[in-house]
């Protein structure tokens, strides 16, 4: 009897179809020699510490690090997932064949080696069903071309050791953070990737708020209405601004050069995950995990192939299948029209065989569905008309681009003129109903100018203000996360990281909601934003490595390399055992000097303790700041006065009666010398079972 185990009864249900095996039985379906099983997701996990040594359920400093000798695995404790693992072990240990049909990808691998492993399979060959869509075609297809299960053992180690990394750091740190800064009752949670991540919206948040707006103003002129722009710098100075503007203000403009070229603009790539999760945030606000949750229900309806793909482009093989598909959804797109189905272009931006690895860009299968939710529709709609766009013509533009001169003053213009529309004409044209909107600096297209023609113009100043960063979207985010080696600032390992991100598109959207979910940071309108629980949390972490996106790159580029059998995945567990022995073994509150107060916040002199508080040494040149040892009637210790001046902040929590409640605080110390009692708003404490510190 050959066994096959599905990730979800969905699709064991289409792959039973395809088999004729519709008997259905108690967690199986069964016919034509096969017994057709699911899983429901992970079934089956890693133990808890308390399941090596029961004294581990206890949590304590002298306990960590903990990393056992040999993982061992167990059911996830739910009813219903432990009695469908011993439906599937009964199965398997009965078969004569058994194959792999879970999800196609890292995860998908560790799902079932997990089963087989805790069912005392391993040592049962299998083979492996991979599938890139879920059509009776392409599960024909995929059953035609079973591998054997060896072949996708590099994936099994990628696979495991993330899930062991994962295990490993995020129990230690959060444990050790728990312990050492939640004062018994709040759980700090600490992630190999959730942590870089958080840091990276902190960093972005404080960036906005300690951002000081400066004006600066703009030199333009208005000739033969063209706005012609200074071509130096903005002037910081009005003064500087006014001295320039009397310059030219009674000159005539003069044009020097006239310069014609033709841009084109290609087609986007195909949709990876990422790329359809950025852009339909972009344009609808879809959070990465609605968007993620509506393609994986696109692909089980078989109308969409795997979503879960870091691919943008097409094998070769795929080539013959193109038309059908277009020619299918040539009803529901007018698109289609305007292409030569017989002499579709397959240029590399197309079809690349080099950078398909474990499954292609996310294309429509062809089949169309007769009813789907607006949602559902966007993202679908959107799949079909990328596929549609990289087989249009570029866009090409004229870009025209006058230089002038005023009384020697160098100025210029530039205007645009769409001379084909190419792929652009798929996708609607943006509108804009504000009068900021739609006033235009610079006109679409420009008058017929003349070198050498010169006339009177009108010269005046446009004042503006620098603006702080962005605060990240989930657009931006993501699009963060994908390039992380982007961020690092060393130049000699920007190159070596290019290819390296935070996460996988598979996870990216789950850590998301994880920092949500958790409290550390909230959608704000389209935004990400941090908590201040999130940001109290990573002023906790001095360990620069554990919110460090180059190391986190590092470990992801190591598992992709574990994946194709270039790196062992031994030695990957080694540098991560060594990484948190080291992160235990530091001391985390060793940054305070102990020897002194601190420097004063507005003068930056030594601070030195008076009889009732704590004063600037510059006190006599007139220096006021004074730091009382007391917030809202709760005393604040020496250790907790020198972290406010030498670090800015407390890493203890305080509680303060609040109105009617007690509530847990952090202090800050602004620039202003002031305290800050910040509360951890929009947290819920959680409780930690653990010793006292010892």
């Amino acid at each position: 009897m050959k066994v096959i185990l599905a990730e979800k009864p969905s699709v064991a249900r289409d792959i039973a179809r395809y088999l004729k095996a519709q008997n259905k039985r108690d967690g199986y379906l069964e016919g034509n020699g096969c017994q057709v099983t699911w899983a429901y997701g992970h079934l089956v996990t890693l133990k808890e510490p308390h399941d090596y040594a029961p004294h581990m359920k206890k949590w304590a400093l002298q306990t960590l690090p903990f990393i056992p000798e040999k993982f061992g695995l167990k059911t996830i404790d739910k009813e219903y997932t432990q009695k469908q693992f011993r439906v599937i072990s009964a199965l398997f240990q009965k078969a004569e064949e058994i194959i792999c049909a879970t999800d196609a990808g890292r995860e998908g691998e560790l799902i079932f080696r997990y089963i087989l492993a805790l069912s005392g399979c391993l040592k049962k060959p299998f083979r492996r069903l991979w599938l890139n869509s879920l059509t009776q075609e392409a599960i024909a297809k995929g059953f035609s071309e079973l591998k054997p299960g060896k072949n996708y053992d590099f994936l099994y180690h990628a696979a495991r050791c993330r899930s062991q990394a994962d295990w490993i750091i995020g129990l230690n740190a959060t444990r050790n953070y728990t312990i050492r800064f939640g004062q018994g009752q709040i759980l700090w949670s600490i992630g190999r990737v959730q942590t870089p991540v958080l840091s990276l919206i902190v960093s972005r948040d404080e960036e906005i708020e300690l951002f000081e707006a400066s004006p600066f103003w703009e030199l333009r002129s208005k000739y033969r209405e063209a706005i012609f722009k200074y071509r130096g710098k903005n002037f910081k100075d009005i003064g500087a601004a006014q001295k320039m503007l009397e310059k030219v203000k009674s000159h005539s403009l003069s044009i020097t050069n006239i310069k014609a070229k033709e841009e084109k603009e290609n087609s986007p790539l195909l949709y990876d995950l990422t790329d359809l999760q950025r852009d339909m945030n972009r344009r609808f606000s879809y959070s990465a995990a609605k968007t993620l949750e509506i393609a994986q229900k696109l692909y089980e309806g078989k109308y969409i192939t795997y979503p879960r793909t870091d691919s943008r482009y097409l094998s070769s093989s795929l080539k013959k299948d193109i038309p059908k598909v277009l020619h299918r959804v040539a009803s529901i797109h007018s698109g289609v029209n305007s292409l030569d189905l017989k002499k579709l272009a397959f240029s590399s931006r197309i079809v690349n065989d080099k950078k398909v690895t474990d499954h292609h860009a996310i294309i429509p299968t062809g089949n169309l569905p007769s009813s789907l939710a607006l949602p559902e529709q966007n993202v679908f709609q959107a799949i079909v008309t990328r596929l549609i766009a990289v087989f249009y013509p570029p866009c090409l533009k004229k870009v025209t681009q006058v230089d002038a001169q005023i009384n020697e003053a160098s100025f210029q213009t530039k205007g645009v003129v769409i001379a084909q529309a190419g792929w652009t004409d798929l996708y609607p044209k943006k509108t804009t109903s504000s009068k900021k909107d739609k006033k235009e600096d610079t006109p679409p297209t420009l008058p017929a100018f003349e070198k050498g023609e010169q006339g009177p113009q009108e010269a005046f100043l446009k004042e503006g203000k620098t603006s702080p960063p962005k605060a990240y979207t989930e657009n931006m985010l993501l699009a963060a996360m994908e390039g992380a080696g982007k961020l690092v600032e060393d130049e000699s390992l920007k190159e070596a990281l290019k290819e390296r991100g935070l996460g996988t598109p598979a996870t990216r959207a789950s850590i998301i909601e994880t920092l949500i979910s958790r409290g550390y940071i909230h959608r704000h309108k389209k935004n990400l934003r941090t908590t201040n629980a999130g940001r109290y949390l990573i002023s906790l972490v001095h360990n620069e490595n554990l919110k460090s996106a180059e190391l986190t790159g590092h470990w992801e580029h190591k598992l992709k390399e574990i994946e194709s059998g270039k790196y062992p995945a031994s030695s990957f567990m080694k540098e991560i055992e060594q990484f948190v022995t080291q992160l235990i073994n530091d001391s985390f509150t060793s940054t305070v000097n102990h020897r002194e107060w601190g420097s004063c916040p507005l003068c930056e002199k030594p601070i030195i303790q008076g009889k009732k508080g704590y004063g600037c040494s510059g006190w006599k040149e007139g220096c006021s700041f004074v730091l009382w040892p007391e917030y809202q009637g709760v005393n604040i210790s020496k250790g907790q006065i020198r972290e406010l001046l030498q670090k800015h902040k407390t890493t203890q929590l305080i509680e303060i009666q609040q109105e009617k409640e007690k509530q847990k605080i952090f202090l800050i110390l602004e620039k202003n010398g002031q305290i800050k009692g910040l509360p951890l708003e929009n947290y819920k404490p959680k409780k930690a079972v653990m010793r006292k510190k010892p």
